[in-house]
């Protein structure tokens, strides 16, 4: 475990060179890289959500490609297509913006439905299919998708299947005044994003997301998971609750931020840390919900509330297991 708290802190620390004052919420991002998920950045324009997946891909050393989504772009757009070669007299496959490591989503929601369907077989299957040809995408693959959340106009909403497929949802806010004083400090000749290095390699990122699935979850904390996911179901305010992917979501999330704090167990702070970013955009309020203004977030901190957390037996029931099994 201590190999993957030194590399998330490697990374953290790289990260925080371009974007100032956010350390919650990098750890977040590095969360779901470790976690093999992809990850969905809310918020207005300007906060740095584009520097954020540029900063992380350059600290690993992957391909990275932005995808900029707009109303008219087509499937084959972000796939690639299937070309004739009058030469060879045969179709060459020219691969699109998806077929890379780490991939910038931008404006997602701008793109049509059909657009956006295109990468539901890239994200969950990790490959992607041109004219009945199946191509395999690399390892490590992450797809951070950015969207504005009060600009709507000429905006199509992610339909529920998109967003069941984000591992996590984050939102980098302003940031304060001490630190909106620090980037015009680092910015003054040059963007900090020019300089910034490679700090982790690919095999060392690959090696620490199979670990991760390695930290040791008790069977209360699993109830405790799937219990939270039930109770989004069961919520009067829901019309349509998270998934098994949600608990599957919150597990494996669980499993790296318990390792990224040195630990190879998990315990019930690490599920009630990641809830509300796991589970809330997968819950869909109702009508009547709406008009009270009751938004998915509540839901999730209100059944966080609600929901009996398992005792100090866990902690010490969870080491002397992890032990038994060679994990500690």
């Amino acid at each position: 475990m201590n190999n993957i708290q030194q590399l998330s802190s490697s990374l953290t620390a790289n990260v925080e060179l371009v974007i100032v004052g956010k350390t919650a919420e990098v750890q977040l991002i590095v969360i779901g890289l470790l976690s093999q998920g992809h990850l969905l950045i809310e918020d207005v324009p300007g906060v740095g959500k584009t520097m954020l997946a540029k900063a992380l891909a350059r600290s690993v050393g992957c391909t990275f490609n932005r995808i900029q989504f707009t109303p008219d772009m087509l499937p084959s757009d972000v796939t690639g297509v299937s070309i004739f070669n009058q030469q060879t007299r045969q179709f060459e496959f020219r691969p699109g913006p998806i077929l890379a490591q780490i991939v910038l989503t931008d404006e997602i929601n701008r793109a049509t439905p059909k657009t956006q369907a295109a990468l539901l077989e890239a994200m969950e299957e990790r490959q992607v299919t041109v004219d009945g040809v199946t191509y395999p995408l690399g390892q490590p693959f992450l797809v951070l998708a950015t969207q504005n959340p009060i600009e709507y106009e000429g905006t199509f909403p992610l339909p529920e299947a998109q967003l069941d497929r984000f591992m996590l949802r984050a939102s980098l806010g302003y940031p304060s005044a001490l630190d909106e004083v620090t980037v015009l400090d680092r910015q003054q000749r040059q963007h900090p994003i020019d300089t910034l290095g490679q700090v982790v390699s690919v095999t060392d990122l690959l090696a620490a997301q199979q670990a991760v699935k390695e930290v040791y979850v008790d069977p209360l904390v699993k109830t405790y998971i799937v219990e939270l996911v039930t109770q989004t179901r069961r919520h009067p305010e829901v019309y349509l609750g998270a998934s098994p992917r949600g608990s599957l979501a919150l597990y494996r999330t669980a499993q790296a931020r318990a390792a990224i704090h040195g630990r190879n167990y998990v315990l019930p702070d690490d599920v009630k840390a990641l809830a509300e970013s796991a589970l809330a955009h997968r819950v869909i309020v109702g009508p009547a919900a709406r008009i009270k203004d009751i938004t998915s977030r509540a839901v999730v901190k209100e059944i966080l509330g609600a929901v009996p957390v398992p005792g100090a037996t866990v902690s010490s029931h969870t080491q002397v297991r992890a032990k038994q099994v060679g994990l500690a």
